[in-house]
């Protein structure tokens, strides 16, 4: 049975990027230009704020103030769950080194970048999480410094509880500057801040393309589409609760797709009749995002199996992935294209957004299908090294003369040819591309 579309989706996730891309272009090249000046002039215009860029030890002291005691308890309990599992990430990653073949050793060691640039949201909602999830993880993997930049609200400043998040998270410097401008300074090492390495966070479309245009000259954590969520359903599933988790991820954005796919015709119908109720008793902002997707993004499938289920959710190869059905050691070994995956009723796309302890950066429009999420992995380059006895080179050096010759790379050779020529001068090497 082919897959049927019960809701199909009106439009599609990628945007209109042509407009986008023209004045990030032009911001960028301004600030490469002029730096500071040129930072400082965009953070007026756009970010509407006076105040202090660089929150001082005051500053922070102040926004500290401003939280409520359960609300700190609530963002150490999460920075603790991101901190652990990151701590175990990085223990995955060690330092090795093997003799390849007797005298000739080579290894790998796993470096931290030095400097990293953490992108905090705080346009629509304001993302605590996000500070949590960034700078923890850039903390365990060992960066040198790490940089927060998140948009000013007009008359406070950096939303105290982000302040605060970021702070206990391990961040070094806290910047009340947003958009591409903000990502340019941490990029350009500008504002008295240390040149970013690699910059991550999510962020809206403007954010999203500066990263990208600078990623080259900065690392980046990836290329970020609107925030997308699928659902993998069977019979045994509770309508409510699906429909209640497709609503929360929806409220992202207008333009967020969420997707279910199910083997049951009747939980689809139960669940397509359930979701408008559900929307509509959001508050208005929320309910406003939550309908234009649902309207415009959403699709409901219908599948014959789970295998087939399988297969469709490979395809759209989705940011989060739920699966609401029996028999879940099946799906975590048959599954292969997600961001984050949640198994069973139990954990929802919610938990690990905020406080379960996976990070909540994830790939979208589908580059699920090469690559994973934020991890201290990230902040980590693996980088190789060799050394070797003279015998240990001899061969090495006479397969590199012969390879290096038959590319027509007579530099090359000659490097080889040198060492075997110093190292061995009573022996004799055919060292001719045909030997």
């Amino acid at each position: 049975m082919p897959r049927e579309y019960l809701k199909k989706a009106k439009l599609t996730s990628v945007s209109d990027a042509g407009e986008v891309r023209e004045t990030v272009s032009n911001i960028i090249a301004d600030i490469s230009e002029n730096g500071d000046a040129a930072v400082l002039k965009y953070a007026k215009k756009f970010d509407n704020y006076d105040g202090n860029i660089l929150l001082t030890p005051d500053d922070l002291a102040e926004a500290a103030a401003k939280v409520p005691q359960k609300l700190k308890d609530d963002i150490q309990f999460a920075h603790d769950n991101v901190r652990r599992f990151a701590e175990q990430q990085r223990a995955t990653v060690s330092d090795i080194q093997y003799e390849i073949v007797p005298g000739l050793i080579a290894g790998q060691k796993a470096i931290p970048v030095d400097a990293a640039g953490c992108y905090v949201p705080a346009g629509r909602y304001r993302h605590i999480a996000s500070a949590v999830m960034t700078v923890t993880t850039a903390k365990v993997a060992g960066c040198r410094h790490i940089t927060v930049c998140s948009p000013p609200q007009p008359g406070e400043g950096v939303s105290p509880a982000i302040a605060y998040a970021a702070q206990i998270s391990g961040a070094d410097k806290i910047m009340a500057i947003g958009g591409v401008q903000a990502i340019a300074a941490m990029a350009f090492g500008l504002l008295d801040q240390p040149r970013s390495n690699i910059l991550v966070g999510p962020g809206n479309q403007f954010v999203a393309e500066a990263k990208r245009s600078l990623y080259g000259r900065v690392g980046i954590d990836m290329i970020a589409g609107p925030t997308d969520s699928l659902i993998l359903a069977d019979r045994n599933a509770d309508p409510f609760i699906v429909a209640t988790d497709l609503v929360s991820q929806a409220e992202h954005g207008y333009n967020s797709p969420v997707w279910l796919v199910t083997d049951d015709r009747k939980l689809a119908e139960t669940v397509l009749e359930t979701v408008p109720r559900l929307i509509d008793d959001l508050p208005e902002l929320n309910r406003e995002n939550a309908a234009a997707a649902w309207r415009d993004y959403a699709e409901v499938i219908i599948c014959s199996d789970r295998e087939a289920m399988a297969a469709t959710s490979d395809e759209y190869a989705p940011e989060h992935l739920t699966v609401q059905a029996d028999d879940l050691d099946w799906w975590l070994d048959r599954l292969t294209c997600y961001g984050s995956l949640f198994l069973g009723e139990e954990t929802t796309v919610s938990y690990g957004d905020k406080a379960s302890g996976t990070n909540h950066v994830l790939p979208t429009s589908r580059a699920a299908t090469y690559t994973g999420g934020l991890s201290v992995h990230k902040y980590m380059k693996i980088v190789t090294w060799q050394r070797a006895t003279r015998e240990g080179s001899k061969s090495v050096a006479e397969a590199t003369a012969r390879i290096s010759r038959l590319e027509g790379m007579e530099g090359h050779a000659r490097a080889a040819d040198v060492r075997l020529a110093k190292y061995f001068p009573d022996e004799t090497f055919d060292l001719t591309a045909n030997g």
